[in-house]
């Protein structure tokens, strides 16, 4: 579980890649620590837990209400910051108490560590980005050129890293495999809860609204379900059991040829 040698970015960025931030959150927001994904089929229900995530965090209400309302998005990823910065190592804390009897936490220290780095460089970008925002509207003018071109060069780089962490969620699969899909989740409920709470539909009938604030949620729970059971199924990873207290995958059996016997016959007779 230690952390591989070398750079975050393994040394893979050019100066001509930070024309693309696209690239650059690809080397930024997954780092070549984070292990690969085990299949092709764990790796689909990634993506389409990325997109029900995405429509959590977006909010589908701005399409239906006739209009793409960018503050609002704005202040949603602020929203989403807050709530990640204090569930992430919430429910990180609890699954490491529950593994407590499993092995030391200090077996996934640096994992845990990494994932944090992380956390912080996301929302750091998030704020800094709304930042940028907000300054090119107050200087307003020409004064605002350069800083509204580093506003949307700051909003690829967001977009394309909230892709990458939506898939990975900051790196945890390198501390639990099924953390990911735990951590989505829990996220997307704590978003969605709030509304249902406060009854805050967001202009949207009763039906629509609780459709499309559970929408989400409920989808992300399912996927998450599938997911942790695949892994569960076919690489006995449990979500109750920190990995180094899980055994080693048997190797496949040699397959079964049956016997022969003496093609010479017993050379010592009957």
């Amino acid at each position: 579980m230690t952390s591989p040698q070398g750079s975050w970015t393994d040394g893979t960025l050019t100066v001509r890649d930070f024309l693309k931030p696209q690239r650059v959150a690809r080397a930024m927001f997954h780092p070549r620590w984070i292990p690969a994904s085990l299949d092709s089929s764990v790796e689909a229900l990634k993506r389409v837990r990325i997109i029900a995530g995405a429509v959590a965090a977006v909010g589908v209400y701005t399409f239906v209400e006739g209009g793409f309302a960018f503050d609002e998005i704005l202040e949603n990823a602020l929203t989403a910051c807050a709530v990640l910065l204090v569930i992430t190592p919430l429910t990180v804390g609890v699954m490491l108490y529950r593994w407590r009897r499993a092995g030391s936490w200090r077996l996934v220290r640096q994992p845990l560590m990494n994932s944090l780095k992380l956390l912080l460089l996301f929302i750091g970008s998030v704020v800094g980005t709304v930042l940028l925002f907000q300054l090119s509207t107050a200087i307003g003018g020409i004064a605002m050129l350069p800083f509204g071109l580093a506003a949307l060069w700051m909003t690829g780089f967001v977009a394309a890293g909230a892709f990458r962490v939506s898939g990975n969620f900051f790196g945890t699969a390198a501390v639990h495999r099924c953390l990911p899909p735990l951590l989505a989740t829990v996220t997307t409920w704590l978003m969605a809860i709030p509304d249902l709470i406060t009854g805050d539909l967001h202009g949207l009938s009763l039906t629509m609204g609780i459709l499309f604030i559970l929408g989400a949620p409920v989808t992300v729970t399912s996927i998450a379900v599938l997911e942790m059971g695949r892994l569960k199924r076919y690489y006995g990873i449990r979500l109750d059991a920190l990995p180094p207290a899980v055994p080693p995958m048997p190797s496949a059996p040699p397959p079964y040829v049956p016997s022969q016997g003496n093609p010479y016959g017993n050379p010592y007779g009957s």
